[in-house]
């Protein structure tokens, strides 16, 4: 009795989810690649920006490591 339960309850689970990914709206083409431009222009500015704030800290702990009284 317990294995028809279990086999319910999985089909169940199973139609919910169908039913879920029937209410999903997937972005059209257009969109899509415009929204990937966007995060990678982003990621690449704040990559680069990084970047120059790590050159820039290390330029300055060295600075200071290398001053002698």
């Amino acid at each position: 009795m317990a294995e028809k339960t279990e086999k319910s309850l999985k089909k169940n689970w199973f139609d919910g989810l169908k039913a879920e990914f029937k209410k999903i709206i997937w972005p059209d083409r257009k969109s899509l690649v415009k929204e990937t431009g966007a995060v990678v222009a982003v990621s690449i500015v704040l990559g680069m920006i990084i970047a120059i704030l790590d050159f820039i800290f290390k330029y300055g702990v060295d600075i200071l490591v290398n001053i002698s009284f």
